[in-house]
């Protein structure tokens, strides 16, 4: 690592998170980015839907477009240059100055749209098109500097709601353009020349604002790039696959982008073939989508806690899924008006509402699987190549987004209409989410701690800052509860390898979760001498390799709410592997259901309907 990325590295790591993240918009090392970025996305969308609309619905302005897949195809045009260069931009990103990419790419931006500009003015598809792959360089370019920017100059503690931001910010620029390009697309007799001007000046806008970015060091400026950009694609591929976990993170956001661009191209045809709307119908569907998804972007940083919290993504993945299917069947044998309804005459139908808020409540969900996703991927990936991470993200997401194009070009073809296709890509968002969480079950057990700390209690952590965000320790705690584990684990920042009794680890029905959450059994000599010295190299190797380790020194559940005698084996894994102690102690659980309080009551949400109040206070190492 070079000394600057360590200079950079010690500054973001000595920054005291801000109460809201919203504090971030005023400061220099976040606003200026924030607004680039924002400008970019918000000229994407002004110029794209502009194209879309325009060949949707006035396809006789332009030689050789069928209306009914232009949509698909213009997706598939943006998105093939990620595929193409990628691997190359994100070894650009690690080698350069990032405040330097940034500005070079708004000028770029520039250029590009007064090629579109001239598309617009001589409705010429072949060079819109050709503005389109453009535009597709472009954000291939930034796509690694915007996520490995972040990084390099938030704390840990606002990485989440750092990303929370962008994503809104992208998503209001997406609703912003989509207003600003359907409305001057269907201004008649000028509308391509709004359009025009419109995508030159946000470019030049975007331009003023990159020179205000803050200087971002390089994080390895004596990478040699390698200019194969298949070779380059490949070796990426494999630097992502050497975290299994980010790896899969990365299939799992690229998965989201599958879903999103079939559901985001479908609207055009949507609203003019199943709905029976005008072009400022689309707006409305796009708008609604794009609040939802902004909306569940900025509450993970409160549902998270300010940590990154993937128990999050299996709910995310849930309510896309649900809510899909629940779109299929609200947009289903809706009656023909005979004409295409204005907005006010959409607004007026009960049935549409349902649609609305199926689509609201759908992209909702997917602010909240996207979010965590990305932040863990930022925070697991190594800085030296962060930026190669995030390009082969960018691979991933482009390969995934055509396919998208192609399914629904496929099936558009074989007849299956658009409610159709939200039903298919429903029901494969089930198959891959499970496939998913089977191979990653860290997910899937940090949303079931998730769900119980937050569905029958709250907790208070005091000072939850000492546990530690990277490197070995041993966590030692009072043992109160059956739920114990659950609540430590949602209640930490990293995964932890609990170690437990041999006889609980092979509950039925419960072992597997255990065995997939990385659980240690542990047995008295007395009962298993092999297992006990498996259980102490289990927790050895686990140290070494830099891993947190709770053990409940006490052996067993409290049967009176008092500590009972610690037993010795945390002497033994100390002896071994000399780590950093962090002790713990958990109060509120005694009493409740999950104790062995002779007079156990249910958790108040229950009984009550209030929640249960826990703390979790934290001591020195």
């Amino acid at each position: 690592m070079s000394d600057q990325t360590q200079v950079s590295s010690g500054r973001r790591s000595e920054r005291r998170a801000h109460a809201s993240q919203f504090d971030l918009l005023r400061e220099r090392r976040f606003a200026p980015f924030f607004t680039t970025q924002f400008l970019g996305a918000l000229n994407d969308n002004v110029f794209k839907i502009g194209f879309t609309s325009l060949v949707t619905y006035h396809t006789a302005r332009f030689s050789g477009v069928d209306a009914k897949t232009a949509a698909f195809l213009i997706s598939a045009i943006f998105i093939l240059p990620f595929v193409l260069f990628s691997a190359t931009s994100g070894q650009i990103a690690d080698k350069y100055d990032k405040a330097t990419l940034t500005r070079f790419v708004k000028t770029f931006e520039i250029v590009l749209m007064l090629v579109g500009a001239a598309g617009f003015v001589t409705h010429s598809a072949v060079l819109l098109y050709l503005c389109t792959f453009m535009m597709g360089m472009h954000s291939t370019l930034f796509g690694p500097v915007k996520y490995s920017y972040l990084p390099q100059h938030l704390a840990e503690q606002e990485l989440v709601g750092g990303n929370g931001l962008v994503e809104m910010g992208t998503f209001i620029a997406i609703l912003i353009g989509t207003i600003i390009g359907g409305a001057a697309a269907g201004i008649e007799g000028s509308g391509e020349r709004v359009l025009a001007v419109s995508v030159v000046l946000i470019a030049l806008a975007g331009r003023l604002v990159a020179q205000r970015v803050p200087a971002t060091p390089a994080p390895q400026p004596d990478l040699v790039i390698n200019w194969n950009p298949f070779s380059e694609t490949w070796r990426n591929l494999a630097l992502a696959r050497q975290n299994r976990t980010v790896f899969l993170s990365l299939l799992g956001i690229s998965w989201l982008w599958f879903v999103g661009a079939t559901f985001l191209t479908s609207f055009f045809n949507f609203a003019k073939d199943v709905l029976s709307a005008s072009p400022d119908v689309v707006t409305v569907l796009l708008a609604t989508f794009s609040v939802g998804i902004g909306l569940g972007s900025l509450l993970c940083e409160r549902l998270s806690q300010r940590r990154v919290e993937i128990g999050l993504v299996p709910l995310g993945s849930i309510g896309i899924s649900v809510f899909a299917i629940e779109l299929y069947f609200a947009s289903r044998a809706l009656p023909s008006p005979g004409h295409l309804l204005s907005v006010g005459e959409f607004l007026a139908g009960a049935r549409h509402w349902r649609i609305l808020v199926d689509l609201f409540l759908l992209a909702m969900f997917g602010g909240f699987y996207s979010v965590p996703l990305y932040a863990l991927i930022q925070s697991r990936s190594a800085p030296t190549h962060r930026a190669r991470i995030i390009a082969a993200n960018n691979i991933l997401n482009a390969l995934f987004m055509i396919l998208s194009a192609l399914m629904a070009m496929g099936l558009t073809k074989a007849g299956v209409g658009i409610p159709g296709l939200f039903l298919v890509t429903a029901l494969l968002n089930v198959v891959v989410a499970a496939y998913i969480y089977l191979l990653v079950p860290e997910f899937l057990l940090r949303f079931v701690a998730w769900v119980l700390v937050h569905t029958f209690y709250r907790i208070r952590l005091v000072h939850a800052e000492r546990i530690p965000e990277e490197g070995a320790a041993v966590l030692v705690c009072n043992h109160v509860s059956y739920v114990d584990a659950l609540v430590l684990a949602a209640a930490s920042p990293r995964p932890i390898r609990f170690v437990m009794d041999h006889r609980i680890f092979k509950t039925r029905f419960a072992s597997w979760v255990f065995r997939h959450a990385k659980a240690i059994p542990i047995a008295p000599r007395h009962e298993d001498p092999a297992m006990l010295a498996r259980a102490y190299d289990a927790c050895e190797a686990a140290l070494k390799g830099g891993e947190l380790v709770c053990i409940f020194p006490e052996g067993k559940l409290t049967r009176t709410g008092d500590i009972n005698t610690f037993h010795h084996g945390i002497t033994e894994i100390l002896r071994r592997t000399p780590v950093p102690v962090i002790p713990m102690a958990l109060r509120g659980l005694w009493g409740s259901v999950f104790s062995r309080h002779a007079q156990a009551k249910l958790p108040r949400p229950v009984t009550r309907g209030v929640m249960s109040r826990l703390t979790l206070a934290v001591g020195e190492p």
